[in-house]
């Protein structure tokens, strides 16, 4: 394997884009096949559909809607290929959301992960994921299985009997939380019992500070971290270089304008969108509800994918003002009725115990009757009364905040 997992990961970014591209229809014509995907997709022709462009003018899917539509038409919502009785699991994560895992363990990615994290056939690496009905740990395990190592099915908690078992057959590997792997490390250091074969981990569903991750590393245990979803696998992952997370070769990922489907510019911070190529149990722009920005260039490692900057924050910023809720989507649609303003943010405040809005909209013009028209818009479109701020292009934060809470708590 050399130091890649296969020549996918190095091909040349136009070939990727082509060939991934020329796959898009029949992606989408075989999603079509399923009861949810063809009602969503209605009126959509598959054939049409051979480039990011004219896949980003698809509808997105979101992840908040999913348990709707799986409690409408149980067990999956319709978007499922594959009948329930062939799949390999039947699994459920919070929400609850229900998840299928087909025949094929690739489609969800975790073998590249795994080997840009360092381990190799013959490894064994300790799963401390919850095998517990949610797909965390039978993900990773697939991963580590495609590469020829040996899994220790740890899951959470019983933290001793873990280090019992990590003392006796001595992984070289760990995937599973940040958080719990530092629990291992400071039981193992309070108990006198022997967690030091432990040397690389591929970690996720934790944030992993730089203090963290310096401190695992000065204990021994050199960390990478992987961006995953229950519906996608594993969607994007860090390689050795450390330079934003390289995204997989089994899906494509697009940066939107909070509440719209609209791509944004690369850098700019957006929500995540995947349509992935899994024949089970496809998604076609999917809105994850997670926050990122596209890096530029490629990995110093040699992967040559587009890279993400990692997990930045959430994308709902769904806010309750006098009584009424305001979305994300409600404030795009401003923009999108007014061309001229471009990045927005509405602020919440409070005021002689009312609630107040303020849009700050990026314009070039200081124009106050198209303030005053985008105060109407604002009106019309939320049902509430705003106030409208013209500031100059670029001096809103990059952030992908949408709205901006800042009324008091208590």
């Amino acid at each position: 394997m050399g130091d890649h997992y296969d020549s996918l990961e190095i091909r040349n970014p136009a070939l990727r884009e082509s060939e991934q591209t020329a796959a898009l229809h029949g992606a989408i014509a075989h999603a079509m096949t399923a009861p949810g995907w063809a009602a969503h997709l209605k009126g959509i022709d598959p054939k049409s559909v051979t480039s990011r462009a004219a896949l980003a003018k698809l509808p997105v899917l979101r992840k908040s809607d999913i348990a709707d539509l799986q409690k409408a038409s149980p067990p999956f919502g319709g978007l499922n290929v594959t009948p329930p009785g062939k799949a390999k699991r039947l699994l459920m994560s919070p929400g609850p959301i229900y998840e299928p895992e087909g025949g094929d363990a690739g489609n969800w990615g975790a073998a590249r992960a795994c080997f840009a994290a360092g381990f190799r056939s013959g490894d064994i690496v300790h799963n401390a994921f919850s095998y517990h009905l949610t797909p965390g740990a039978f993900m990773l395990e697939s991963g580590a299985h495609a590469l020829g190592c040996a899994v220790i099915p740890g899951g959470v908690g019983n933290t001793e009997q873990q280090l019992d078992a990590i003392a006796h057959y001595k992984p070289v590997g760990y995937v599973g939380t940040p958080d719990f792997l530092k629990i291992l490390l400071d039981t193992a250091a309070k108990t006198g019992k022997d967690a030091s074969s432990i040397k690389r981990a591929l970690v996720s569903g934790a944030a992993l500070p730089g203090s963290l991750r310096d401190e695992l590393r000065s204990r021994g245990v050199a960390v990478v971290q992987c961006y995953a979803t229950a519906e996608l696998g594993i969607v994007a992952y860090e390689s050795e270089a450390m330079q934003g997370m390289i995204v997989n070769e089994n899906l494509i990922l697009e940066i939107v304008r909070p509440g719209t489907g609209e791509p944004v510019a690369e850098g700019e911070v957006g929500e995540i969108v995947v349509t992935s190529f899994n024949l089970d149990y496809p998604m076609i722009r999917l809105a994850t509800g997670d926050l990122s920005a596209l890096l530029p260039g490629v990995s110093p490692c040699g992967r040559t994918n587009i890279r993400i900057k990692g997990w930045m924050g959430r994308a709902d910023q769904t806010a309750k003002i006098k009584g009424m809720f305001v979305h994300p989507k409600q404030v795009a649609e401003v923009g999108q009725r007014h061309p001229e303003l471009s990045r927005l943010r509405l602020v919440v405040g409070r005021e002689a115990e009312q609630d107040t809005m303020t849009l700050l909209a990026e314009s070039a013009s200081s124009d106050a009757a198209l303030a005053a028209a985008a105060a109407d818009t604002l009106q019309s479109v939320t049902k509430l009364k705003g106030n409208v701020m013209l500031v100059k292009p670029g001096s809103l934060p990059n952030d992908g905040k949408v709205i901006a809470d800042e009324r008091p708590v208590g």
